[in-house]
């Protein structure tokens, strides 16, 4: 699809900040207005748009994917989505350890560890670690404490934790991320913290490389998405 537009620009409309493609506001793929709640996120959505030349392409506008994604599933379907990000607390990467080598294990300890602890402390939600894949029973009463924390959420940023819980493969991290405790190349770093580990030891294949970099671009997006939206 091409550019047909020439002016793009921000403006205030009920609720929040809107953006307008030529006076026309921007709407979502299920056809509503496209209205964020902070100034910040319009004008970086804005500016996706203003970026688009000759032609558009939506996978250079993560921003914009984030925000209609909000709006159109998440208000929808909200209790279907907390409860899938709240299920990563059941079987967190960050629980489950190498016993073996010992490098990889120590490296593990030293960046997961302070995770599970800072997250213990911050919603009151200690999770228990082992050595090993097998499933590893966790406290019903933290999982609930989690999944509440996921649930008090508003829409754009249950829509960025969904994203970066996902990318992460891990609900901890992707906290950690929401709540500043760490930045996007943190999280990307502990996130593949294994796979890393063996691309030190072995290299790593095009077709890893190419998907490292999904990731990655999905944490940041997930990362700036909370960022504009503020305090």
């Amino acid at each position: 699809m091409k550019r047909v537009y020439k002016s793009v620009e921000t403006r205030a409309v009920e609720g929040g900040w809107g953006v307008a493609l030529d006076g026309r506001p921007l709407r979502t793929p299920a056809k509503r207005d496209l209205r964020v709640p902070s100034e910040r996120l319009a004008a970086a959505i804005a500016a996706e748009w203003d970026a688009q030349n000759p032609e558009i392409s939506p996978e250079t506008m993560p921003l914009t994917r984030l925000a209609a994604t909000a709006i159109d599933r998440t208000a929808e379907k909200r209790a279907e989505i907390v409860a899938e990000i709240a299920a990563y607390a059941g079987t967190d990467l960050v629980c489950y350890r190498a016993d073996h080598p010992p490098a990889l294990a120590a490296r593990q300890e030293a960046t997961w560890q302070p995770l599970l602890d800072w997250a213990a402390g911050r919603y009151d939600a200690g999770l228990a670690v082992t050595a090993g894949v097998l499933p590893l029973a966790q406290s019903p009463t933290s999982l609930k404490a989690y999944a509440a924390a996921v649930a008090a959420l508003d829409d754009f940023r249950l829509t960025a934790l969904q994203s970066a819980t996902a990318a992460c493969g891990s609900l901890v991290i992707a906290l950690a991320l929401h709540e500043g405790r760490i930045d996007s190349e943190a999280a990307f770093a502990a996130s593949q913290l294994d796979e890393t580990f063996q691309i030190e030891a072995w290299g790593e294949d095009a077709e890893a490389t190419q998907r490292r970099a999904l990731l990655a671009a999905d944490i940041t997006a997930a990362a700036q998405f909370l960022e504009l939206l503020g305090g």
